[in-house]
């Protein structure tokens, strides 16, 4: 699609928008516009960020995000914007102090990081409600998948609700992402992951789940 682009930092605070209204009730969103925006800023920074928008008429209608080397990405991003964070997280915080430990997990990524030198992970992908059915996610998933090809990287995988989330979980299982794994989080949520060969992106008709 034409309308999808390359991310860049004046798209933030669109970015953030489409990401509140996709995921309301979810943690991050709890945590608010400024730590959103610090996240996806710090996506745009990284030199392994992966991100692009659908846009019409100035208007962000959706985005994807990720990482090529998601095991060191998290721990990364917290060393170069830890303040930054700091005071963006200050306020979730005291509506409800009990958040610090799922925080601090977050960006430890334990369970759903991939330590393949060959794999890389969309960490958010949204579209906005009111656009919805319209291929918009299709075309940023591909265009996700050929950036992270062009990049060397062999497969990308992503994680997201088991449980009554069967939308979501048809939508990546229609694009070709096979559940590879699945996990319960120290919150009790249980995860799907999932994997799809980078090659499907440029008409490869196969899988391989390692």
């Amino acid at each position: 699609m034409d309308n999808i682009r390359e991310m860049n930092i004046d798209d933030v605070d669109s970015v953030v928008n489409v990401h509140l209204l996709s995921f309301q009730g979810f943690f991050l969103s709890f945590l608010g516009s400024q730590f959103l925006s610090e996240l996806y800023a710090g996506i745009l920074e990284d030199s392994t960020g992966i991100s692009f928008v659908y846009s019409e008429e100035a208007r962000i209608l959706g985005f994807a995000a990720g990482t090529s080397k998601p095991a060191g990405f998290y721990s990364g991003l917290l060393h170069r914007r830890w303040w930054r964070f700091g005071l963006a997280s200050l306020v979730p915080i005291l509506k409800n102090p009990l958040i610090i430990p799922r925080l601090l997990r977050a960006f430890r990524k334990p369970q759903d990081v991939s330590d393949g030198p060959d794999i890389g992970t969309l960490m958010s992908i949204a579209v906005s409600p009111n656009s919805q059915g319209r291929g918009i996610g299709q075309s940023l998933v591909k265009a996700f998948l050929e950036e992270a090809a062009q990049r060397g990287l062999k497969y990308v995988d992503l994680t997201t609700d088991k449980n009554n989330n069967d939308a979501v979980n048809q939508f990546y299982q229609r694009l070709g992402f096979r559940c590879s794994r699945t996990f319960v989080t120290s919150e009790g949520r249980d995860m799907n992951e999932y994997l799809i060969a980078t090659q499907l992106a440029n008409g490869g008709d196969s899988m391989y789940v390692p």
